[in-house]
């Protein structure tokens, strides 16, 4: 297990899901956590579970779509911890339903694109601005998905916007390759997860479970701390030379596709 002492990790969509498990999971190794999400009293929750267990914790409410957001977010975790290691971004949205090509909406597909890529983009752009200027290095992992390769119906939207996120994050780590700053994407499958349950919900109302063990080789949906660790490892010194990658920590699931 990496020993994160010292290290100071941002993590974006921390109130819930993959984020929050990253998040709780970082701060047991030993770093701080600023943490970031739209909703303000689950991160203050969040900030209380940290702090209570013997960490060091902040939080600020954040819209990823908002680069005034975004450069605030950055500039409080600057401001709490005087630096930055690692950046998590794992704030997403899969729209309000989904629906067919021939009559999804402009609204809901700008506003998906609008929080996904180019809330991925802007995080990137300000985190990686305060990591260059500080001249330590360190790492940024993305959260793509499963969909990042394949989509499904009704999830044009969606979909697409994760498979931005492979190129936006291998044209990232070039840039920031030199800096000693590398990027990596991690694609989870079905995860056990408020947004996964609320998308299945759509998909199927019965028969999930049945169709996730037919489905994934391991015959399961992950918990949230399996993806966690992923992203520990990568942002990690284990992971020194691990740039530019995509690792799809799915059980399998992408080698049934």
């Amino acid at each position: 297990m990496s020993d994160m002492t010292g290290k100071v990790a941002l993590v974006t969509g921390a109130s819930s899901g993959i984020g929050r498990a990253t998040a709780l999971l970082f701060a047991a190794r030993g770093a701080k956590v600023s943490a970031a999400a739209r909703r303000a009293d689950r991160l203050d929750s969040l900030v209380r579970e940290i702090t209570e267990a013997g960490g060091e914790a902040t939080a600020i409410a954040t819209d990823v779509s908002s680069a005034s957001d975004v450069e605030a977010m950055v500039a409080h975790a600057i401001d709490a911890f005087g630096r930055l290691d690692y950046c998590v971004n794992s704030a997403g949205i899969e729209g309000e339903g989904i629906a067919p090509i021939f009559a999804m909406s402009e609204a809901l597909w700008s506003r998906v694109m609008d929080v996904n890529v180019k809330g991925n983009f802007l995080c990137l752009k300000y985190q990686a601005k305060a990591m260059i200027e500080a001249g330590n290095g360190g790492a940024i992992v993305n959260v793509g998905s499963v969909n990042s390769f394949v989509g499904f119906g009704g999830g044009a939207a969606y979909s697409t916007s994760k498979a931005a996120q492979i190129t936006l994050s291998s044209s990232a780590a070039a840039d920031l390759a030199p800096h000693g700053i590398r990027v990596n994407l991690v694609c989870p499958g079905f995860v056990d997860t408020e947004m996964h349950r609320r998308i299945r919900g759509i998909v199927t109302d019965e028969g999930m479970d049945g169709m996730i063990a037919g489905m994934v080789p391991l015959q399961r949906a992950a918990a949230p701390e399996e993806m966690a660790r992923t992203i520990a490892w990568l942002c990690s010194d284990e992971a020194s030379y691990v740039n530019a990658t995509t690792i799809t920590a799915d059980g399998g699931l992408h080698g049934t596709l």
